[in-house]
């Protein structure tokens, strides 16, 4: 894997170059294919912040880039961090990959959902409020109707915050 380290506003020693260039490397173990890697340390010039070095790694290969982005008390720490992140990343990007491959997918490509199942239902005309009871009613976190108001297919869902949003087709 071919390894590119840059630092911004960090002192880049030869025994730190050596140390991320040592555990970035290994992270080649876990994907095969991942040709490049981006290594760039810098540190936040914020006084507020107490883990002001940094480390963004990029990964590239075979169409997939992996990137994270780590902070430490000092440099070989956020190192250390970043290499961690990519570790689980790269762990369920292989499995991802496997799990497609076994599907019959190509396992190098992008990883697309493949639907497993369709529904043909009719859209009552309703308004978004009477789509949002019905939505609780059935106990879906969205409901797909035909708006009332405007005559268009419109989408309530539940967000995150327990709060209702509204989707609606524009003409």
């Amino acid at each position: 894997m071919e390894v590119n380290v840059s630092a911004r506003n960090v002192e880049l020693t030869p025994a730190l170059r050596a140390a991320v260039l040592e555990k970035v490397g290994r992270l080649e173990r876990f994907l095969d294919g991942m040709d490049r890697a981006e290594v760039h340390l810098f540190e936040e010039r914020n006084p507020r912040i107490a883990d002001k070095d940094v480390c963004e790694v990029t990964l590239d290969g075979h169409g997939h880039h992996v990137r994270v982005k780590a902070t430490a008390s000092d440099p070989v720490a956020a190192v250390d961090v970043a290499v961690g992140k990519l570790e689980e990343k790269l762990h369920r990007l292989k499995t991802k990959l496997a799990v497609s491959k076994k599907r019959g997918g190509h396992g190098e490509t992008a990883i697309a959902s493949q639907i497993v199942k369709s529904k043909r239902f009719v859209m009552d005309a309703m308004t978004p409020d009477d789509a949002a009871l019905q939505m609780d009613l059935l106990g879906h976190d969205f409901y797909v109707f035909s708006n009332l108001d405007t005559g268009r297919t419109g989408v309530v869902y539940r967000r995150r915050s327990g709060d209702i949003g509204l989707i609606d087709e524009v003409g």
